[in-house]
């Protein structure tokens, strides 16, 4: 699909992965980032051209209520919708006062149903356009879940498994023309929010939005970037020494 001349929102946008592909879309599409933190999402406003920020927690019915009706009356040309904003614990289920039910809920919440809601509240807008796509940023994660995020590898399984219902359900309805359904799977990545986890060990947002604006164009529907492509070759021949594999070098 083309990757010029397109509406996109980008949630999680002020800072990380999502600013990257905000960055490098921006050159040539209108871009709308979103973020519960008014003062970085500004910053990251005034750091980009053709961007507009939008104040809102996609973990609030009434923010994301807000957010459609404002997407729907200001921008009806609205055909990409990247589904970014994330949250992760570190910790270990065998902690003492693990609070892992607590964690878990807020992980469940953010990664996977916050994005179900977005969606079908969105689903309309995307289908009047003559192309149109959702994109789940996911996790090799998804694959084989590491045990110090625990919580977090559930909630990314989950939104794999969602994606990828999603994409059947589109295929089987008889609304033309397609809305496409991608699912971005990085690994370890250089930010803020992979820091407490040795993010600067990862690979550059950069190249995570470099390699979304690529599977765009060749409609490569489950991007497996950079590690991820022989973590997911491991995972399909032994899902035992995959396991092993993401939990070997955790402590």
């Amino acid at each position: 699909m083309k990757t010029s001349n397109n509406t996109i929102l980008i949630t999680g946008g002020g800072s990380g992965i999502g600013y990257e592909i905000a960055k490098l879309f921006s050159a040539d599409n209108k871009v709308i980032i979103t973020g519960r933190n008014a003062e970085k999402l500004e910053k990251a406003v005034l750091s980009l051209k053709n961007v507009t920020g939008i104040v809102s927690d996609i973990n609030s019915d009434a923010d994301v209520s807000k957010l459609t009706k404002h997407l729907n009356e200001d921008f009806p040309n609205l055909n990409i919708v990247i589904n970014n904003a994330g949250l992760a614990h570190y910790f270990k289920l065998t902690d003492e006062n693990a609070n892992a039910f607590e964690k878990a809920s807020e992980e469940i919440l953010t990664n996977y149903l916050s994005i179900v809601r977005l969606t079908e509240k969105l689903l309309p807008l995307l289908q009047k356009q003559p192309e149109a796509a959702f994109v789940n940023v996911s996790s090799i994660a998804a694959f084989s879940p590491g045990y110090t995020l625990p919580g977090y590898a559930v909630s990314k399984a989950a939104l794999h498994s969602y994606s990828q219902v999603l994409r059947v359900s589109l295929e089987k309805h008889e609304k033309r023309p397609l809305v496409k359904v991608f699912e971005l799977m990085p690994p370890l990545v250089n930010t803020e929010f992979s820091k407490s986890i040795g993010g600067e060990n990862g690979i550059s947002p950069e190249q995570v939005a470099l390699d979304l604006k690529k599977a765009l164009e060749t409609e490569t529907y489950e991007i497996h970037v950079g590690a991820t492509a022989d973590f997911y070759k491991l995972y399909l021949s032994s899902p035992e020494n995959a396991l092993q594999a993401i939990n070997a070098n955790r402590k």
